[in-house]
């Protein structure tokens, strides 16, 4: 098999086709090897050249782009599909992605980010190639048990921690939610969802040599065994960790489907699975939402803050996230600000259900000597403490509520 990846395009407009197979002669390891005008051609094209990498345009006149993806996908299962789309609507690329699309651009896309997409998606379609010929049966991300494997006990939830905004406190608050919900009868399990500058490890003060780059590739046929060597343990609290790429380029390494697979295998051995996520919509953060039981939306009393999470809950709309799935915490609160907690939920139509109070006297240290608060909740530690207590207790009702609906 040539060593260059093989990209069909299927595009209705003809100008379209010709422009993008131009654009990518000039990439000595991308080769166009077809090109279709509907989806149904498409589909037969696939099934005829087997190709790496399928650019699909999401609207056609005989059969739209998100159906044609599912159709390849099971047909062709190692072809992997990059959605092209007009539209830039967040419902869209949910569907493509369910649908088996391992990524999503709007038209017309920068040249950059086209081949970088292309080789990404090169790159997984010959690691499943791989795994067929080995007999691994490779399979898209689907709700559920990761992989198809037997569940290996109860499912837990998963909790996704996130902010819209940058440095609002989402590892701290995290971090601490993960400890707080620990027990011997829940465990819990923190995974570091920013995969490019995550610092869940840090923040816990462990240095584990191994990360979610021993368990993607892999995401389809984990074990207990697997999770046991790869997962670090908290010394003081006990809760798993499954840190983040130790080098930022690595992150590429990771596709959304797999780390949703790896998640949803995690919630099988683990009460509670909390995500720390980058405030970009990755795909690991986007599949990190569509596993999840709730997500915990961090704001501050700034005002790009607010704006970013208003913007939020207005993509949570569009992806048909229910509102009773959130919990929205307003984090550092100073009373002394003219912006209080009630102000912000009616403005945005959302609750905040608890306000974790602005400490940095003991906030700061802790994160720096790797040691959470509420693992010694006295003197000053007291009060913000309480608060992520409070905040754990709403998790467990909510999911509560949310289950029995």
């Amino acid at each position: 098999m040539s060593d260059k990846i093989r990209v069909i395009i299927v595009d209705d407009i003809a100008e379209t086709r010709e422009n993008i197979r131009k654009l990518l002669q000039f990439e000595s390891d991308i080769e166009v090897v077809g090109a279709a005008k509907t989806g149904r051609e498409g589909i037969e094209l696939s099934k005829e050249i087997s190709p790496d990498v399928v650019l699909m345009d999401i609207n056609m006149p005989d059969m739209d782009g998100i159906t044609a993806t599912e159709t390849i996908r099971k047909e062709v299962p190692f072809a992997q599909i990059v959605i092209l789309s007009v539209q830039g609507d967040p419902n869209y690329m949910r569907r493509a992605m369910l649908a088996g699309a391992r990524d999503f651009l709007t038209k017309p896309p920068m040249v950059d980010e086209l081949i970088a997409a292309i080789r990404r998606a090169g790159k997984m379609a010959r690691d499943e190639r791989e795994k067929s010929s080995t007999q691994y049966q490779v399979q898209a991300a689907a709700p559920g048990v990761a992989g198809g494997r037997p569940s290996v006990g109860p499912k837990g939830d998963i909790i996704v921690v996130y902010s819209p905004k940058g440095g609002v406190g989402s590892t701290t608050i995290a971090t601490n939610l993960a400890i707080a919900l620990h027990n011997s009868e829940t465990p819990a399990v923190i995974v570091d969802g920013n995969l490019q500058f995550g610092n869940v490890a840090v923040a816990l003060n462990e240095r584990s040599r191994n990360n979610i780059l021993d368990l993607a590739p892999r995401a389809n046929e984990l074990d207990p065994e697997v999770l046991e060597n790869v997962l670090a343990s908290h010394g003081d609290s006990g809760v798993k960790i499954l840190a983040a790429p130790p080098k930022p380029e690595f992150a590429e390494n990771v596709t959304g489907e797999q780390f949703g697979q790896v998640l949803r295998y995690l919630r099988q051995m683990y009460s509670y699975v909390i995500v720390d996520t980058s405030s970009s919509l990755t795909d690991a953060v986007l599949s990190a939402f569509d596993a999840s039981s709730l997500i915990v939306l961090l704001v501050t009393q700034d005002i790009p803050a607010i704006n970013n999470c208003r913007l939020f809950l207005d993509l949570a709309d569009m992806l048909e996230i229910p509102r009773e799935h959130i919990i929205f915490v307003m984090n550092r609160y100073d009373k002394r600000i003219a912006i209080p907690p009630e102000k912000v939920g009616e403005n945005l139509n959302q609750k905040i259900e608890t306000a974790i109070p602005n400490d940095p006297r003991t906030v700061v240290p802790s994160i720096n000597r790797g040691v959470p608060f509420v693992l010694n909740p006295k003197g000053r530690a007291g009060a913000i403490s309480r608060k992520i207590f409070e905040l754990a207790e709403i998790v467990r009702q909510r999911i509560a509520t949310v289950e029995s609906d």
